[in-house]
């Protein structure tokens, strides 16, 4: 996801992503701990990245900064 992309949602849909990412990100963090086969460590960083833009975004449009 690139920063580009989310210049067109609404922010519930951005909460919506915010919150699958966050559920994703849990996921993740459990099938590392478990040591799971088929964990692909840099989803981690993936999915890290995308939660800050999205905050990034909710917070410019809280400001007013549309951007």
């Amino acid at each position: 996801m690139n920063f580009d992309s989310l210049k067109s949602k609404t922010v519930s849909e951005l909460y919506n992503l915010l919150e699958s990412l966050k559920k994703e990100q849990l996921s993740q963090r459990i099938q590392m701990r478990l040591g799971t086969e088929g964990f692909k460590s840099h989803k981690m960083k993936e999915v890290r990245r995308d939660l800050a833009r999205i905050k990034t975004k909710l917070m410019q449009m809280k400001l007013g900064k549309g951007g």
